[in-house]
């Protein structure tokens, strides 16, 4: 090659180098602030958490002022306006991670408002991760909490009259997206509870990840767990791994569905360890929703499981076992609702 040819080869590859350092530079950006955070019921809940995080404020605190909004809802499976176990108990569970791998949580915890308060008041000022029952009551009432009355709301109250005619436990999958609900049959508001005119109920929980300016990571997940469940029952919503985890090296993920099949493969925790393989959020939360299936797929049918994450470039992916899993977003650029792909 004579020094002309090259001259002329090195004007022509020069725009191409410029526009492959760009697209690099592109896709090394970082979407900041951002929160993610389960069902259409998170778009409220972003809108409080993005409050704060776009004032600069913490993920942490972010991802509690969500939580608190959803949790002075009445008329919501989450909160203690959501449904009673099957003695007429409402017990709420409740976790907080921050990017410290600091974390909290409550579980069983009956009559206090704002259950994700307390979990960061366990993970603040107790050696402890999790508080149950009537200790957590107990730590929460010392810690300036108010027993709140342990009247059932009018929705729960219905609900669990028309589940007492028959005592069976018998939910349905996302059963706010059903035609029987789609025409009418299920009460009405943002926040109306998931259950039939003949008592059969489904469940839901609030999960939130937020990542800040600073780039930190937190997540908080709040809960009444399943309607009519026994007296004493724990689903994932507390257990730190299962339907929170946060690792600010890596991402972090939330789930909602079936809590006992979560536990059982340590959801979030693998969701989170995918992502650290080098799989995207999506793909990472796909991988942990074939675990479930693979594990028994006639069962799997029946149930619903979703997981949501988020990495540290603020990419953001969603996965479930069933249709009707979806999922709210907010960001400098965005603010919708997605629905997450499915397996079965």
């Amino acid at each position: 090659m004579n020094r002309r040819k090259f001259l002329q080869l090195g004007a022509l590859t020069a725009p191409l180098l410029t526009t492959t350092k760009s697209f690099a530079k592109k896709l090394d950006q970082t979407t900041k602030p951002i929160v993610i955070s389960t069902w259409d019921s998170g778009m409220p809940v972003n809108a409080e958490a993005w409050k704060i995080l776009s004032a600069s404020g913490s993920a942490l605190d972010a991802v509690e002022a969500g939580a608190i909004h959803i949790e002075n809802e009445i008329n919501c499976c989450v909160g203690l306006g959501g449904y009673p176990d099957r003695d007429g108990i409402v017990t709420l569970d409740s976790c907080i991670m921050d990017h410290h791998a600091n974390c909290g949580a409550v579980a069983g915890i009956e009559r206090i408002k704002h259950p994700v308060s307390v979990a960061r008041k366990v993970m603040e000022k107790t050696p402890h991760v999790i508080l149950v029952g009537a200790g957590a009551q107990q730590f929460a009432i010392e810690n300036g909490f108010i027993l709140e009355s342990n009247t059932l709301s009018n929705d729960a109250q219905n609900a669990y009259t028309e589940w007492l005619k028959k005592s069976e436990y018998k939910p349905v999958i996302n059963i706010e997206n059903q035609p029987a609900v789609q025409a009418g049959k299920k009460q009405n508001g943002p926040f109306a509870p998931n259950f039939f005119e003949d008592g059969t109920a489904n469940h839901d929980t609030m999960g939130l990840v937020a990542m800040d300016v600073k780039g930190n990571l937190s997540g908080a997940v709040t809960t009444s767990g399943m309607a009519f469940k026994l007296h004493g029952r724990v689903g994932d919503s507390p257990i730190i791994g299962a339907g929170l985890f946060v690792d600010n090296e890596i991402g972090a993920a939330t789930s909602s569905g079936t809590g006992e099949e979560v536990i059982r493969i340590c959801g979030t925790h693998l969701v989170v360890e995918f992502m650290r393989q080098g799989y995207s959020p999506e793909m990472a939360c796909k991988k942990a929703v074939e675990r479930i299936v693979k594990r028994d797929k006639a069962k799997a049918k029946t149930l619903q499981v979703g997981f949501l994450a988020m990495n540290k470039k603020g990419q953001y992916g969603a996965y479930a076992i069933q249709k009707g899993f979806v999922f709210s977003v907010k960001s400098n650029n965005e603010n919708q609702i997605h629905s997450s792909k499915y397996i079965l």
